[in-house]
């Protein structure tokens, strides 16, 4: 799946001004890597992106990256090395997907609430690095698939997975999906994603999807939802 060259400005635009650069850095036509120097920043991350490279961080992870290749960089053991002497912990790698159709589906219309009394519910089903890497709870805007006709569980209807997403720079839906163990490989986190899509869409904003590089199950999933992969990010905290 390809996405419009249109959506493609958009969220080179979006990335632009998330990494602190110009808004027309990521267009095209400019050198492959591109590097945006924060002395500040509390975060080292690198980014592939349609191709294009970049590389955020304080000027002596600029100067030490100028020296590494592409593959080094997006390896979050050679970042956390170049890091350790600045309190370098881990944040991982991940792959990002982003989407520009609406899903398909057949069958009945979900049912689907927006109660935080049923994400905090759908939250205790699930593994606690699953709602650590989702943050569903504090999404701006979060969606619960629940079970038709079911409320056996102290009156409210069983949760089966859940997505949300966060406005980044007025342009990006960030798009998080999360569904407990016992729910998955029946479709519903893919039918849940694809409300979360199609209310972002709605709203004019381009759905992203990021994925740890280890989570084949939630790549497979962006996948399903309709999201193209387009790049990579690796990232680690700094001490302050």
């Amino acid at each position: 799946m390809e996405l419009d060259p249109g959506t493609v400005s958009i969220i080179q635009l979006a990335w632009s001004r998330l990494l602190g650069l110009d808004d027309d850095a990521l267009a095209g036509g400019g050198p492959d890597r591109l590097y945006s120097l924060d002395d500040d920043a509390s975060v080292l991350t690198f980014v592939t992106l349609f191709g294009q490279e970049v590389l955020k961080g304080p000027a002596w992870a600029i100067d030490a990256g100028r020296s590494m290749s592409g593959l080094e960089l997006r390896s979050h053991s050679a970042l956390l090395t170049l890091s350790r002497n600045h309190g370098g912990r881990g944040l991982g790698e991940a792959q990002l997907y982003f989407c520009d159709v609406l899903p398909q589906f057949d069958g009945p219309p979900a049912v689907v609430s927006r109660e935080q009394l049923l994400v905090r519910a759908l939250e205790r089903r699930c593994p606690p690095d699953d709602v650590a890497e989702a943050g569903l709870g504090g999404a701006e805007h979060a969606f619960v698939l629940v079970a038709e006709g079911d409320d056996a569980d102290n009156g409210q209807p069983t949760p089966l997975a859940g997505a949300g997403y966060d406005i980044w720079e007025g342009i990006l839906a960030h798009t998080a999906v999360i569904t407990p163990p016992d729910e998955r490989r029946k479709g519903y986190a893919q039918r849940i994603a694809a409300v979360a899509v199609e209310e972002a869409m709605a709203a004019g904003l381009v759905p992203q999807w990021r994925a740890r590089t280890d989570n084949t199950a939630s790549q497979r999933t962006a996948r399903r939802a309709g999201f193209a992969f387009a790049g990579t990010q690796t990232s680690v905290i700094l001490d302050a």
